[in-house]
């Protein structure tokens, strides 16, 4: 368990991750974060925002810079649909056996449950909504899997959230990159983005009186 955590607090580091894969240690994460069941705990917002970073502090000429940038947010954006086709093959497949697994360390119904009540309301904008909501990105599409939302509608959903949670966040991590206070206080940043992302979930868990029920 403590080799875990240690993992979990070395993603937090840019230089532990240029040295211990880069590009592709980042993919294998985000790939796991948005199509793995067991991927949930992982820290998929900081680290696109730390993969900006990586770029914006790369010994590039400047006209590098920007198609590095490019790159990176294109197999990030990949990565993360790859990643959501996993979940919803998953959900159409194992639907009913999943939903049938009890609760563990790192497994709870209530995390599908939430996601499925997210996507009742958003309709298929809840898979690009999910994007930017922890927990709810990795069980989205597993719930879209398992009420079957129509596969060609999912695609579209899916390519759109992709790029622009990927574009956005690693571009705002490589425009603050190189500012000095960013990389002094990098801890910081990211729970601040931690936080902005998981207010909207916290706020519901607490004043939402509905209970979900569960998809027959």
């Amino acid at each position: 368990m403590d080799v875990f955590f240690e993992f979990l607090n070395n993603l937090s580091s840019p230089d532990w991750i240029v040295a211990h894969g880069g590009l592709y240690l980042l993919l294998f994460i985000i790939f796991a974060e948005t199509g793995i069941l067991i991927g949930f705990f992982l820290p998929g917002d900081p680290i696109l925002f730390i993969a900006g970073m990586i770029v914006s502090n790369m010994t590039l000429g400047a006209s590098e810079q920007i198609p590095t940038l490019i790159y990176w947010i294109l197999m990030v954006s990949i990565a993360a649909i790859l990643g959501n086709f996993v979940g919803y093959w998953c959900g159409k497949v194992f639907g009913k056996r999943i939903m049938k697994m009890e609760d563990s360390w790192f497994f709870k119904k209530s995390h599908i449950l939430k996601a499925q009540e997210f996507y009742e309301k958003r309709g298929g904008g809840a898979i690009v909504l999910a994007r930017f909501l922890p927990i709810v990105r990795t069980f989205a599409p597993i719930v879209a899997g398992i009420v079957g939302m129509e596969f060609r509608k999912f695609i579209v959903y899916n390519i759109i959230g992709a790029v622009i949670w990927a574009g956005s966040l690693v571009t705002l991590g490589y425009l603050l990159g190189e500012n000095l206070w960013v990389q002094q206080n990098l801890e910081l940043v990211i729970l601040v983005i931690v936080l902005i992302a998981t207010a909207p979930v916290i706020i519901k868990a607490f004043t939402s009186k509905d209970k979900v029920k569960l998809v027959d």
